[in-house]
């Protein structure tokens, strides 16, 4: 399964405060475990791509969204955009590298260099509305993406399937009237963000999960849940929000889920996608703040992305 990963060097750029557990090393130590176990030998590494224009943006986020981003980004320390999140002077470079390496390999899937793809990017974008930057997130880049395969490339059903531990309200939110694109959100309840889990639609299938679920429970759910609604809607690409934080040793969440599980959910999409996406899948990174069990998670997600 020929299979790409990409990142993006302007992810460094952004830090936020002094040991946030959302930090630029999250990305290093995901590179360095694929090249020291020898599965980055086996993926197509493609060249830094450009950072998304503002068509692609605006797709999705009004020309208000990133005003008002403009604006409040700092040109010494940081400024505070929530509790948790805080733009420095190069965050929104990040953010659109991030966004811009979503739409290349979104593009590459579908133009068909490559079945499948894994984007180690950051800032993660699953929380981002339509007009509010929160939760670490100031572009949706999946939803981004998910918009590009709709209306640049014609696909008429898109997938995003996002097993994160926290719900990704920004891409339910703005998804929640576009029934082109289905959103499959797992995620532990009551918890963070404590917004968008109430279903618009068929189309919007929530999952939500008690502190403790632990493995068995999980995946009983996802085969309940996702399962027959990805089935009904055929979706000829699927993107996945892969958020590593629901794993036993993360900090900031608390679902109790082990690294085989990262590799058991990798299956199951891909089973999916070879029936009804010609085998296409673009996975971007979201949560995950261990750094031994994000790259435990990864490596295993990545290595059954590429078939291995």
């Amino acid at each position: 399964m020929r299979t790409a990963l990409f990142q993006h060097p302007d992810d460094v750029l952004h830090r936020m405060q002094w040991r946030h557990p959302e930090c630029p090393e999250r990305t290093a130590v995901i590179i360095e475990r694929m090249e020291a176990s020898g599965l980055a030998a086996d993926l197509v590494r493609p060249s830094p791509v450009a950072a998304v224009s503002d068509e692609d943006l605006t797709r999705v986020h009004p020309v208000e969204h990133m005003a008002l981003l403009r604006k409040l980004t700092p040109h010494v320390g940081l400024t505070s955009i929530d509790a948790d999140t805080f733009l420095a002077p190069d965050s929104m470079r990040a953010a659109r590298g991030a966004a811009g390496t979503a739409v290349a390999a979104t593009d590459g899937v579908i133009n068909g260099r490559f079945e499948r793809a894994f984007c180690a990017i950051r800032p993660p974008g699953h929380h981002a509305e339509t007009r509010l930057a929160m939760g670490f997130c100031f572009f949706n880049s999946i939803a981004i993406a998910a918009r590009r395969a709709v209306e640049v490339h014609g696909l008429e059903r898109v997938a995003v399937v996002d097993f994160d531990v926290h719900h990704g309200n920004g891409t339910t939110e703005i998804f929640a009237e576009d029934p082109r694109v289905m959103v499959c959100s797992s995620f532990q309840h009551p918890f963070y963000p404590g917004r968008g889990t109430e279903a618009t639609g068929d189309h919007i299938v929530l999952t939500p999960l008690a502190e403790h679920t632990g493995s068995g429970t999980f995946r009983q759910a996802i085969e309940r849940d996702w399962v027959p609604a990805l089935e009904r809607h055929r979706p000829e690409l699927i993107l996945v929000s892969a958020g590593f934080d629901a794993h036993r040793d993360d900090p900031l969440g608390g679902l109790d889920l082990i690294t085989d599980d990262y590799r058991w959910i990798t299956g199951l999409i891909n089973d999916l996608a070879h029936d009804y996406a010609n085998d296409r899948v673009v996975s971007l990174l979201e949560g995950g703040y261990d750094l031994d069990a994000l790259a435990d998670c990864a490596e295993v997600h990545v290595a059954a992305l590429a078939g291995r």
